[in-house]
């Protein structure tokens, strides 16, 4: 999963009516059931259940709803995870690399957190105590021709706008923004953060590169009352992508390191800010 996929990734809400095909499902049903491929770095696990349809009806005859959003999904990829701040960043960590092994598949996705019905999928997946579903996404085929709608919701949402640097990336402490140039061999790995997907757009995420430059400091800065009324923090959710999008570019990069969580105790600029975890550069 290349930087060049983070980079052309976006969300699909309207899907060719055309059926997955086998060998795309055999592939993605071999990842799912793989379950290592689940476990976060930060040792948080989940799990993923794939619904078919037919006609937005499953198997089971349930219908599921996504109030309009998405049009002619072939399938669902749902989540499962335990609510917990640090399962959910997990979570999240491991589901947006799915995301991006179905882009490079040539498979259409759309993040979803709050616009569907999680009663109905709730009747379709088995779930055991402490387990919730945070998030789902649509897969299929892209239709050549997106909807209208689909243009108006990137507008309304400002889904092609992204914070500038200067409001997401800080040199040492928060009183001062990091530069591209100042960012070095790291510049490449933040600036795929600054273009992963977010709930709303709202890009909670904020790093902090050390003066010494081995450490890479993630909070989040939360939306107050962003997603109360769903019972969970969906804001977490994109902090785990942050972390997969991050990590990957530097993979790519040959820049090793490894997630931790050792809090740097860094003055926040403000109440929303929460540290969450830090990547320690190995080399």
């Amino acid at each position: 999963m290349s930087i060049e996929t983070m980079r052309k990734r976006q969300s699909i809400r309207t899907y060719d009516p055309h059926h997955i095909s086998k060998s795309d499902l055999d592939k993605i049903k071999t990842y799912i059931n793989e379950k290592s491929n689940f476990i976060g770095p930060l040792g948080g696990s989940g799990k993923i259940e794939l619904v078919q349809l037919t006609g937005n009806v499953t198997d089971k005859g349930i219908k599921l709803g996504t109030y309009g959003f998405i049009k002619n999904p072939r399938a669902y990829l749902v989540g499962i995870s335990e609510n917990q701040k640090y399962s959910l960043v997990d979570f999240a960590y491991t589901f947006q690399k799915l995301i991006l092994l179905l882009t490079e598949m040539g498979l259409g996705t759309c993040w979803m957190g709050g616009t569907f019905n999680r009663h109905s999928f709730e009747k379709e997946i088995s779930l055991s105590g402490g387990e919730f579903i945070p998030c789902i996404t649509p897969i299929g085929y892209p239709a050549d021709k997106q909807r209208i709608f689909d243009k108006a919701l990137r507008k309304v949402v400002k889904a092609d706008n992204r914070k500038s640097w200067d409001q997401l990336f800080y040199n040492g402490t928060f009183d001062t923004a990091l530069t591209k140039e100042q960012a070095g061999r790291v510049e490449l790995p933040l600036e795929m953060v600054r273009l992963g997907p977010s709930a709303s757009n709202k890009q909670p995420w904020r790093m902090v590169l050390s003066e010494d430059r081995a450490h890479c400091h993630l909070y989040i800065e939360h939306t107050p009352n962003y997603s109360s009324k769903l019972g969970y923090d969906m804001q977490l959710l994109d902090i785990g992508i942050a972390m997969c999008q991050f990590e990957l570019a530097c993979e790519e990069l040959y820049i090793s390191g490894t997630w931790v969580v050792e809090d740097p105790e860094i003055m926040t600029s403000n109440a929303q800010m929460e540290y969450l975890v830090t990547w320690k550069i190995d080399n």
